[in-house]
């Protein structure tokens, strides 16, 4: 028996499935003849008819019938062989405090992206405390973190953050007033730093607004609700920092740090590009 070709397959598949040498002809952009001549080459080389054709419609045969589920298989099997050498996109997990990243989380993801197409980024953003323990519990590939305490001292230190108190140029504060803050619930490493900075000075303070995310913080420091500390950069436009203003005492520094097992030059390229805009300590 002589072995038929893959195109002579393919068109007898699409005529049985569309019961038409039209329909099918019309479909791979070609012409009624060449579907057919393809379909009697493929019988001729079985020694099987496999359609009955009618002026009306086109059906299978009883050998079309027994053969049309193998053609599809086979059929399978060829697009497989041809796609073997695609590379599937690799999905690596990240993980980042979002004290780290705000305003221009979307410069961020869009450098990211670019970066190796080959690569899909599986992107969370959260508190320091829970990107740590997703990373510990095998659900990142990659944890971008602030250090708050001496849980773990291990990790890549990559940068240092500097934090000051943020409110919005317009914003006034009565003389004696407790200090309004935007500030996250607990547990959150940087609700305890700021706590213990205004203790420092027994300071007295209110919650203006509580919030989970920078974002949020940084929306309410921006309406002009309270004062909130983070990051210069992160701040919101039209806003400044008032610790000269009102008198507030100074925050600490706090190490970005990474978290990896990830080693490979791929991998490589994106964490670079993910600790591009860390500041330096």
């Amino acid at each position: 028996m002589k072995m038929p070709d893959i195109e002579a397959i393919q068109a007898f598949v699409l005529v049985a499935e569309l019961k038409s040498f039209t329909r099918a002809a019309d479909l791979v952009g070609g012409t009624q003849a060449a579907i057919s001549q393809k379909i009697k080459r493929l019988e001729e080389g079985l020694g099987r008819q496999l359609l009955e054709r009618t002026p009306r419609k086109v059906t299978l045969s009883l050998h079309g019938q027994a053969f049309l589920d193998s053609a599809r298989r086979l059929l399978a099997s060829y697009q497989d062989a041809v796609n073997c050498f695609d590379s599937p996109k690799r999905t690596l997990k990240v993980g980042v405090s979002h004290h780290i990243v705000g305003a221009d989380l979307s410069q961020w993801l869009r450098r990211l992206a670019n970066t190796d197409p080959q690569v899909v980024v599986a992107f969370s953003l959260g508190t320091s405390r829970d990107m740590l323990e997703s990373y510990e519990q095998g659900k990142l590939d990659v944890a971008l973190i602030l250090r708050h305490d001496n849980r773990r001292q291990d990790g890549e230190v990559i940068g240092c953050e500097r934090f000051g108190w943020m409110a919005a140029q317009s914003f006034e504060l009565a003389p004696g007033a407790p200090l309004p803050l935007a500030i996250q619930p607990e547990p959150c490493g940087m609700r305890s730093m700021v706590m213990s900075a205004l203790h420092t000075q027994n300071r007295r303070w209110e919650q203006a607004f509580v919030g989970s995310g920078i974002l949020a913080i940084g929306a309410a420091v921006g309406a002009g609700i309270g004062i909130g500390a983070m990051v210069g950069r992160m701040a919101p436009a039209g806003c400044v920092d008032v610790s000269e203003r009102f008198a507030l005492p100074p925050l600490p520094s706090r190490d970005v740090v990474l978290y990896t097992a990830q080693r490979d030059a791929q991998a490589q390229q994106l964490i670079r590009t993910l600790s591009a805009d860390i500041a330096g300590g």
